[in-house]
């Protein structure tokens, strides 16, 4: 298989890359938290001019026919930037879902609004007893003559304070924990009947619990048919959990980078704390914890090419798993060699492993995607036993 990229892929990662060091410096985003301010427009506006917003959707859609490759270097080169606007949220998350659920004609109005940047998606799914089980929803709408009535509490739905628009999954048939039976609706923000409780999380980013009481919906708030989303929601976390493993790859490679250049700067009797060949070591050790993270976050972005759903989704949970363990073990060495320096809120290596923090909890933790994993396996396991 050729891992080589291509020349307008390498031109799109330098141009990440360079806008990151230029027109997204740690020091302005330090300001903007303190100021809590979560939203920057401006940046927001660079994102939909660069291609990004639109990268990953289909031509016929407003899109630009990029891939998961495409995607993969997205995020890893955004990782170093720490950017709180919700791009996950929107265009890899609820873009994808859209993407494969959305009718022609809901694609049509709502996929360009992604594109150009003048609409933004959080995904509401997990309910507070869903426990990262995604067919665990007791969420329910009831439809009433022309309407749908919407009753649940939903928890911890990332970027939905600082998004416009909201996609919510309930349960339109079915028992609890069917697969069959779930629903998304499309709302906006401050839709009556939807008690929104922010809070910020650890890496700096906007969640919300979002509460629903008997809150109307018009018939066309139904993204899609009714009762069918789930293999869609399944394959756009799918989509999400390769995005998230290229981030945390790309955030191993900010923290090693911020490491190195300590050691060889950082001075003790005389000359830099990097000759030490302790220190040598366990930097090598992060070294080989970076390839390989870079090794299966690229697995999981190419398993989304597959024909077969599964296996998507198997391969997106063992990039979590693995990549988990190794930005936290990155991430504490890190911090350590920095000593005192590295828990300090001036110096961006505690932020990078905050985010790694955060990261690794967001839409399964790690025994959860390890469980999953392993479940695939003794499945695969029968199944050779019986053939």
């Amino acid at each position: 298989m050729d891992f080589t990229f291509t020349e307008e892929q390498l031109a799109l990662q330098d141009t990440l890359t360079r806008f990151i060091d230029k027109d997204y410096t740690f020091e302005q985003r330090r300001k903007n938290l303190a100021a809590n301010r979560h939203e920057n427009e401006g940046a927001w506006a660079a994102f939909a001019e660069l291609g990004i917003l639109a990268l990953p959707f289909a031509e016929q859609d407003g899109g630009l026919d990029g891939t998961a490759l495409d995607t993969y270097l997205v995020m890893r080169s955004l990782a170093k930037g720490l950017i709180l606007e919700p791009y996950i949220s929107t265009v890899v998350l609820s873009g994808s879902f859209l993407q494969q659920h959305a009718t022609p004609q809901q694609r049509s109005v709502l996929i360009p609004a992604i594109a150009d940047g003048s609409t933004r998606f959080a995904f509401a799914h997990y309910d507070v007893e869903s426990r990262y089980q995604e067919s665990r929803i007791h969420t329910r709408a009831v439809k009433q003559a022309d309407e749908w009535i919407l009753n649940g509490h939903k928890a911890m739905v990332i970027d939905a304070p600082v998004c416009d628009h909201w996609l919510i999954t309930a349960r339109t048939a079915g028992q609890d924990h069917d697969s069959h039976g779930l629903s998304v609706f499309l709302v906006k923000a401050g839709h009556p009947g939807i008690r929104l409780k922010s809070y910020r999380l650890h890496d700096g980013h906007q969640a919300a619990d979002l509460v629903m009481e008997n809150a109307r919906l018009p018939q066309e708030a139904l993204i899609g048919a009714a009762d069918t989303a789930y293999p869609a929601i399944m394959q756009a976390l799918a989509a999400t959990h390769a995005a998230l493993s290229a981030e945390a790859a790309g955030l191993i490679e900010a923290l090693n980078t911020a490491t190195l250049e300590y050691l060889k700067t950082r001075k003790q009797f005389g000359v830099a704390i990097g000759t030490f060949q302790a220190l040598q070591h366990r930097m090598a050790d992060m070294a080989i914890a970076a390839e390989q993270a870079t090794s299966m976050a690229l697995l999981a972005a190419i398993s989304l090419a597959s024909d077969d759903p599964q296996e998507r989704i198997v391969k997106a949970a063992g990039a979590r798993v693995l990549l988990a363990r190794l930005s936290r073990h990155v991430g504490e060495e890190a911090v350590q060699l920095h000593g005192g320096m590295g828990v300090t809120d001036e110096l961006i290596v505690p932020h990078y492993f905050k985010r790694v923090t955060v990261l690794n909890s967001q839409y399964g933790d790690p025994d959860f995607h390890l469980q999953r994993y392993s479940d695939s396996l003794l499945t695969s396991q029968k199944d050779n036993d019986a053939a």
